[in-house]
């Protein structure tokens, strides 16, 4: 499920800035990172069972290799995780309404957070 126009997508941010952002709000970046991409995650474990918030982002400018990125902020989504394959994001996924609702007040707060910051 893909948070479509109403969170942060498409905000430009210096790296060291949104990691510092996205970690107060609980989303880490543990390896899920390459030269020109970023991914921070929020996991949540839930009797419906494992999900994660993904922010995906790209450089538009640096290195985030030696943290010298603005990033941009892409699409944001929350996907189910199966075990062994991986997470899906698809439409046929049935996602808690609860577990939606705090995904999109996090993501809220992350562009509350970087708007305190004159970045949003």
């Amino acid at each position: 499920m893909y948070f479509e126009n109403k969170t942060v997508e498409d905000i430009i941010v210096d790296q060291a800035v949104l990691v510092e952002v996205m970690e107060k709000n609980g989303l880490e970046c543990h390896g899920g990172w390459d030269y020109d991409r970023m991914t921070f995650d929020k996991r949540f474990d839930i009797k419906e069972g494992r999900y994660y918030l993904r922010v995906f982002c790209t450089a538009v400018s640096g290195d985030c290799g030696n943290n010298s990125a603005s990033l941009k902020i892409l699409k944001p989504a929350l996907g189910k995780y199966y075990y062994p394959h991986g997470v899906e994001y698809g439409d046929d996924e049935v996602f808690p309404a609860h577990l939606v609702k705090k995904c999109e007040a996090i993501l809220e707060n992350v562009k509350k957070d970087l708007a305190e910051l004159g970045i949003a």
